[in-house]
């Protein structure tokens, strides 16, 4: 097996896989997902639902289109990701007061005291990286920046 991670590639390699941005995105995500597994498995927790729980501790009570919408996960994927989750018995799912068709999210006491037991998770993968939190923070504005011209087209 070669390593890929020196290569450059050029514009006349366009076709090649190691020219495509999106393979590179693409496998680094998978290499995340594998780098997650072992950290979230134990709290019986996918990486989904820690993303999730991970929004809720920042602020809690959302509605479920707003917990789709910053996660870009549509209702096919949120709704039994949230059933799931309230089965663990880490989040409460309610009809909104206001609105009978939205659903509102809110951490269970159960959900508040994970936070404490996956406090070494953030940590581990930004050791993983072997990135420095500036070269992570400049990583981050860039991702961001390509998403937000993706999202245009």
């Amino acid at each position: 097996m070669t390593d890929q991670t020196n290569r450059t590639p050029t514009k006349a390699q366009g076709d090649n896989l190691d020219a495509k941005l999106c393979f590179d995105v693409y496998a680094t995500n998978l290499a995340f997902a594998r780098l997650y597994a072992p950290l979230l498995e134990p709290h019986g927790l996918t990486y989904p639902q820690y993303l999730v729980l991970t929004l809720l501790w920042e602020r809690d009570d959302r509605s479920m289109r707003e917990i789709g919408e910053t996660l870009y996960l549509r209702s096919n994927t949120l709704t039994p990701l949230l059933k799931r989750l309230a089965a663990a018995g880490y989040v409460e799912r309610a009809r909104s007061p206001n609105d009978e068709r939205q659903v509102d999210v809110r951490l269970t006491q159960l959900g508040r005291d994970m936070r404490g037991r996956l406090a070494e998770v953030p940590d581990c993968v930004e050791r993983a990286t072997g990135l420095t939190e500036p070269e992570i923070r400049d990583l981050q504005r860039r991702l961001r920046n390509v998403r937000a011209h993706l999202l245009l087209t």
